[in-house]
């Protein structure tokens, strides 16, 4: 069936109250994190697996349960997400162990695969033409905006309830999100009927878990075989899966449409910003309470400004992609993000103000607000509507997947620039230091400060070593951020077509997948 080019009105809310239950998800654990370090006395590595465990299990699934979506009706599926969300959210809130924890932020990830891909697909399937462009605008600039509120609200909460109670906040917006899209978003709107390959999405879920597990544990001692096996199983899977998707007449994920440059270089500049947004707020939650010492309220309310920018920019960046064409605004958002970390990278310090992190906030705000609405409409226009679930499910992928693996890359990076900064500043300490204490030393950030507790008289010396130590480790992540960003620029100036061969090229797309229908 096919809807009428309606006015946005609630269908498009109920869309953006749907991906707001992904999008608070996201984020909420972070201001947590020292707090949970401390209530299960957890390792970095733990803590970061806590922190990228929506996002992982959101971008394993993604590809897989958008196509299910696309082949047994987007609004059935994105419905099971939703109320699947619900236990997955008690059980977060109520673990009694960190590996638990991190198991039920998957389990919520995996629910929001189900109900997040649909979103987008249904914006495309619903709307065309600048319709189309302003509700993409909407909902990115929203759904990052409400991304970035999650650290205000958990932050609120922190400060009379205990650590679980950040994974109940989306339960009344779950509820709400299920009544608006049982009342106004419509049932089977341009699905496709073709058959969904299971083998295919299988490999898909092995291919990013094994991925993102993999970095996640490179920096542990000792684990660098297992670490070396994951990565292993990831390029076996993805040999797999393309493989498959070349030789199967109805794809999970058609290659053909995904190798189109408007298509993979939206993509993958999507997969950076998302990824550089979500990994920033991952260790900017953990400076803010670590080393400058700020309230979880505070520390929650520091990133407003992501939203503020990502939302004034919205409108701005529908129109410059209409006028200037997607390079440029992508270019530009790319531009405002690597400010953003040269300002991370060398203002972010012990004698930081808060004034600077507002700042440098603000910045990365703009930067995604700007490059979130090109990156999402080239994915939607480089495709037929009966491919607009695997734009959709891309789309996911860019904040998904990106999240994932950049939270893991920087967490890794943390986790080992900490470790051996510790070290080296033990090595040097009057008094020498047993395994057992520098074991607990260079597990984190929080676990550093219960051992200081436990050692009054060198309080002071342990927790000043810890916060040079993480300031370290966050500027090899730092630094990491620039080198994906400036890569990123360099494929988009390189690759994406200016504004006229923009134009040229997606109308030639469609008319090469008419010619396919009608073949």
């Amino acid at each position: 069936m096919t809807a009428p080019r309606q006015s946005l009105g609630m269908p498009l809310v109920a869309l953006i109250f749907v991906a707001a239950v992904a999008n608070l998800n996201l984020s909420v654990a972070n201001v947590a994190l020292p707090d949970i370090g401390l209530a299960f006395d957890a390792s970095q590595v733990a803590l970061n697996l806590i922190a990228i465990g929506f996002s992982l299990g959101l971008a394993g699934s993604v590809l897989y349960l958008g196509a299910l979506g696309d082949h047994k009706g987007r609004k059935g599926m994105m419905l099971l997400g939703i109320v699947l969300s619900i236990p997955a959210c008690i059980l977060a809130a109520y673990s009694p162990n960190e590996w638990i924890l991190a198991g039920a932020r998957i389990m919520g990830g995996v629910a929001a695969g189900m109900a997040f891909p649909t979103t987008l697909a249904l914006i495309t399937a619903i709307w065309s033409g600048a319709r189309r462009t302003k509700a993409i605008a909407l909902w990115s600039a929203i759904g990052g905006g409400i991304t970035a509120l999650g650290p205000l609200v958990s932050g609120a909460l922190l400060e009379y309830f205990w650590w679980g109670s950040v994974f109940l906040v989306t339960l009344p917006l779950a509820v709400a999100a299920l009544f608006l899209g049982l009342k106004f978003v419509p049932a089977h709107v341009e699905e496709s009927s073709d058959p969904v390959d299971n083998p295919s999405g299988l490999l898909s879920i092995v291919m990013v878990a094994a991925l993102v597990i993999g970095i996640n544990f490179a920096p542990v001692p000792g684990a660098l075989p297992l670490a070396a096996g994951l990565l292993g199983v990831t390029v076996v899977a993805a040999l797999l899966f393309v493989r498959r998707q070349r030789r199967i007449e109805f794809p999970l994920y058609d290659l053909r449409y995904a190798s189109r440059r408007i298509f993979w270089v939206a993509a993958l500049s999507g997969i950076i910003v998302f990824g550089s947004l979500m990994a920033s707020m991952f260790i900017g939650q953990q400076f803010l309470q670590n080393v400058l010492g700020l309230s979880t309220l505070a520390a929650g309310a520091v990133p407003l400004p992501l939203s503020l920018g990502m939302i004034a920019v919205a409108g701005l960046s529908a129109k410059l992609v209409d006028k200037r064409g997607s390079r440029f605004t992508l270019l530009l958002g790319f531009s405002c993000f690597l400010l953003a970390f040269v300002m991370m990278l060398t203002l972010w310090t012990e004698s930081t103000g808060v004034p600077a992190v507002l700042v440098t906030y603000l910045v990365a705000g703009l930067g995604v607000g700007l490059a979130g609405t090109p990156a999402a409409r080239s994915l939607a226009a480089a495709v037929p509507q009966e491919r607009a679930g695997m734009a959709s499910a891309t789309a996911d992928l860019q904040r998904d997947l990106g999240g994932a693996v950049m939270q893991a890359v920087f967490g890794a990076l943390l986790t080992a620039g900490y470790a051996a900064t510790f070290t080296h500043l033990a090595s040097q300490a009057a008094q020498p230091v047993s395994d057992d204490v520098m074991t607990q030393l260079t597990k984190s950030y929080s676990s550093a400060a219960a051992t200081a507790a436990q050692y009054p008289q060198y309080s002071e010396q342990i927790i000043s070593a810890a916060r040079q130590s993480f300031l370290n480790g966050a500027n090899l992540a730092y630094a990491a951020g620039i080198v994906f960003v400036v890569v990123g620029g360099i494929v988009i100036f390189a690759f994406y077509p200016k504004r006229e061969q923009e134009a040229a090229d997606l109308k030639r797309y469609l008319s090469e997948d008419a010619e396919v229908v009608t073949s």
